[in-house]
């Protein structure tokens, strides 16, 4: 386990905004920061990310947390990976034994693949630059692109030697198994347990993610061999930690500058985003060729809402300008197209031309979308069939737009050059989108169903669940605990001298709350509110001590998602809204809030013993005793009912 001086060293230095910032575009509002959530399918800002507490919450789908968490749910990290990368990121030393035998055995399996990726990515880089080989074959091969050797560092291309199994007994030699070799897709496995490289004799473009891991390769033939072959690329296939719908070539590299211009640029293929890059373009991925998933669209949406598709100008080019558009344009996205010149794509044009020259001929020939589509499908179309079909699928492309002002705007448009009655096309339109909610509502019933019918279904998988306190008495259990993390450490009892010992006592929120329920031998549902407490009652006397800090810093995931948690509304909220629910001092509210909560535990002890007697009417003995334990907790309920300033009749 990582000590607690190494993770309070990340956690000082780790910057929440900093840190968001390589997933989410944020935007500063107040004193706080606000971006689209990664963790739903967010159409409106709804993440904020408060830099002077350090956490995130989204006021949507309610996900909240640190640094520490925001990196271990979006990345899909255990808590020692996510502390890892944040080290990492800040570059603070993590002084770890070596592992044992059994320990490697234990790591699981994505992690051994993320891990075989990158030594294999170090391993074709090695090649590309000191291997005879690499450097005649692959190294030639970047040098006629005019690719520099910046630009080559920067995406970390290699080469993968011709020898059939070179890169498999490199990897066995340094010590990682066939089994990862296969599962990341580097290596195929034949019938008599020989590995084959799947990249032999190819150049490579490692796939990054979001945060820089690398989860695929591509590779592509260079000899003699391509003439003829379709299939000059090859990929990676699926895996445990690469899905080519969820990726996009080059986001990694391209974020930063996504954000800052507000802009991305989708073009097809590796070499398209490495030169325009070389080129000073820098907000630029790729799709590789595949239509565009909700996946890719959402991540892009975090950082811009503006996209340009540049294309070949040719048939192809204009094919791939129309594949995933209407989901674009579903997603929110201001969607624009560029064909370049006859015989250029964006490699051949970013090596002609400055980042300036360039930026500045997207801004004057870039066309709406919606406008270029109208113009491919209905120039020179003159079968009314045909070119009814058409309309309709420009229209179609308009009925996806969420917003009602753009639809109507290019309504107007579609009817200005198509000539077609506005009428007749709005009235299509809303066919369309009554026709598109209907088959949403239909799935979403149809889910429900599925969704209603395993939930019935009984399952080896789901134990009978233990009896539970009531749901009142669980939120008084947050209240009090909520409070120890917040203000564990006031004093709120000072010098206030003992009746019957005449000591002067002292005490601050978690002592008192230790103290009060002990008095009861009460103690709380949840096993972490119990643990809370009662470190924070042993730490109140360390020098410094903040149960905040503490508790939201704390090397046990499960306690600093918690008080992270019990604090986000308080660090999030402005402090006029806070002040409303203070009480007028802080031991009042201490006090109240641990009466009440003793009674709620009593309202559920009668309820359960009313269930009790009506079940005991033919038991003499168990009924008067009901009866008699009924009578006590109700005058207990009653005194409790007057110190909270209650009166309840019986």
């Amino acid at each position: 386990m990582i000590d607690r001086n190494t993770i309070d060293r990340i956690m000082d230095a780790a910057n929440i905004v900093d840190v968001v910032s390589e997933f989410v575009a944020l935007k500063k509002k107040g004193t706080s920061y606000k971006g689209l959530c990664p963790f739903h399918d967010d159409t409106t800002p709804s993440f904020s990310v408060s830099p002077v507490k350090g956490v995130y919450k989204c006021f949507a789908c309610g996900e909240s947390g640190n640094a520490v968490k925001f990196v271990m749910r979006h990345e899909q990290m255990t808590y020692p990976e996510a502390l890892r990368w944040l080290a990492n990121k800040y570059h603070i030393e993590i002084r770890e034994r070596e592992l044992t035998s059994e320990e490697r055995q234990a790591e699981n399996d994505r992690e051994s693949m993320f891990i075989v990726n990158e030594w294999a990515a170090n391993y074709f880089k090695q090649i590309l630059h000191n291997d005879v080989d690499g450097r005649a074959i692959g190294m030639q091969y970047f040098r006629s692109r005019g690719f520099r050797d910046d630009i080559i560092e920067k995406f970390q291309l290699g080469f993968c030697l011709s020898q059939r199994n070179a890169m498999a007994q490199a990897a066995r030699e340094a010590g990682y198994k066939d089994e990862y070799l296969v599962k990341t897709g580097l290596c195929f496995q034949r019938d008599n347990g020989d590995l084959t490289d799947r990249f032999s004799g190819r150049v490579i473009f490692p796939w990054m993610s979001i945060s820089g891991k690398v989860t695929a390769f591509g590779g592509r033939l260079l000899d003699s061999r391509t003439k003829g072959v379709q299939q000059k690329y090859v990929n990676s296939p699926d895996s445990d930690i690469y899905h080519k719908e969820r990726e996009l070539y080059g986001i990694y590299q391209a974020k930063k500058a996504i954000a800052k211009y507000d802009l991305v640029y989708m073009v097809e293929g590796y070499t398209d985003v490495i030169a325009m890059h070389q080129c000073g373009i820098e907000n630029v991925v790729a799709n590789s060729g595949t239509a565009l998933s909700f996946h890719q669209i959402r991540m892009l949406h975090r950082f811009t809402s503006n996209i340009v598709l540049l294309y070949d100008g040719d048939e192809a080019g204009i094919h791939a300008a129309m594949r995933g558009t209407d989901m674009l344009l579903s997603e929110g996205m201001n969607v624009k197209v560029l064909l370049l010149p006859d015989g250029d794509d964006p490699d051949s044009f970013s090596r002609k031309h400055t980042a300036a020259d360039f930026r500045d001929y997207i801004e004057k020939h870039q066309t709406d979308f919606i406008v270029f589509k109208i113009n491919q499908m209905l120039n020179g179309v003159t079968d009314p069939m045909k070119r009814s079909e058409a309309i309709n699928s420009i229209v179609k492309s308009i009925s996806v737009i969420k917003d009602h002002i753009v639809r109507a705007t290019y309504i107007r448009e579609c009817v200005n050059r198509t000539g077609v009655a506005e009428q007749t096309l709005i009235a299509q339109m809303n066919r369309m989108i009554f026709s598109d909610r209907q088959q949403a509502q239909k799935e979403q019933q149809l889910n429900s169903q599925q969704a209603a019918t395993e939930a019935e279904t009984p399952t080896a998988a789901a134990p009978l669940q233990p009896a539970t306190p009531s749901q009142q008495a669980s939120r008084m259990e947050e209240m009090i605990i909520q409070t120890v993390v917040r203000h564990g450490e006031e004093i709120i009892i000072d010098n206030v001298e003992n009746e019957e010992t005449g000591e002067t006592i002292t005490m601050n929120v978690a002592q008192y709350i230790s103290y009060d329920l002990a008095l009861d031998n009460l103690s709380f549902s949840n096993d972490i509110f119990n643990q809370i407490l009662s470190e924070a009652v042993e730490h109140s006397s360390d020098p410094g001590f903040k149960a905040e800090e503490y508790f939201t810093r704390h090397p046990d995931i499960n306690i600093s998602a918690m008080a992270v948690n019990l604090c986000v509304d308080r660090f999030l909220l402005s402090k006029s809204m806070r002040e409303k629910n203070e009480y007028s001092t802080l031991r009042d509210k201490v006090i109240h809030m641990l009466l009440d909560y003793r009674m709620d535990i009593v309202e559920q002890k009668l309820k359960d013993l009313r269930q009790q007697l009506s079940k005991a009417i033919n038991d003499t003995e168990q009924m008067m005793n009901a009866m008699g334990e009924i009578k006590r907790l109700q005058d207990l309920r009653n005194i409790l009912a007057k110190r909270l300033g209650t009166d309840i009749i019986v």
